[in-house]
């Protein structure tokens, strides 16, 4: 069963109807049947997992099984409007690749993670323990994430690679976090685009 995340409708106002928009990690399709349903995008996914495509599948969404490690070869230079990475970005070991990956193939990209310095992360740590909540619901010893970091470090690498931000909302709670979106906001969500 899919369920509709709060996310979902930010992203859908970052783009147009009839968009080619590609969702990397896509999960069960859950991101694209919505935008399907309220942008009439024209959709494909890229999902790893055998169960999870098998759930696309099942979804009527279009997937691609590939190991995003492995880079977007197959696409072409500029061909979707959108890529999207909904809050998977973290487990990617390689960040930087995929990030000049996605703004090959696409116009913009839209990328969403959880921020580990949250103050709940924090506090967490301060009590000698690795955070588990909403945006980081695993285990130290079961997490699919190989890369822990905040909403500071991702400015800062947009900046190095030459990235822009066209937009950034952080949230907690579901409700939008304006000031000191480092410390207070638990996920955020990046519209990015070339230089």
């Amino acid at each position: 069963m899919m369920s509709l995340r709060y996310d979902y409708d930010v992203i859908a106002n970052w783009i147009e109807a009839g968009e080619r928009v590609l969702d990397l990690g896509c999960g069960d399709g859950s991101l694209l049947r919505h935008l399907g349903e309220v942008r009439r995008i024209r959709g494909y996914g890229v999902e790893n997992d055998p169960e999870r495509v098998l759930a696309c599948a099942r979804n009527g969404v279009n997937v691609i099984q590939i190991d995003l490690e492995e880079g977007l070869a197959g696409f072409e230079n500029g061909f979707f409007d959108h890529v999207i990475m909904s809050l998977s970005l973290q487990a990617m070991h390689n960040t930087q690749r995929i990030l000049q990956e996605m703004l090959r193939v696409g116009r913009e990209a839209v990328v969403s993670f959880p921020n580990f310095a949250y103050w709940r992360h924090r506090q967490a740590i301060i009590n000698g323990h690795m955070p588990v909540s909403d945006s980081l619901p695993h285990q130290w010893y079961n997490t699919p994430n190989v890369r822990f970091f905040t909403i500071a470090d991702f400015d800062d690498l947009c900046a190095r690679e030459g990235i822009a931000i066209h937009e950034r909302l952080a949230f907690d709670d579901h409700k939008v976090v304006l000031e000191e979106p480092n410390f207070l906001a638990s996920v955020a969500l990046y519209r990015l685009g070339r230089a």
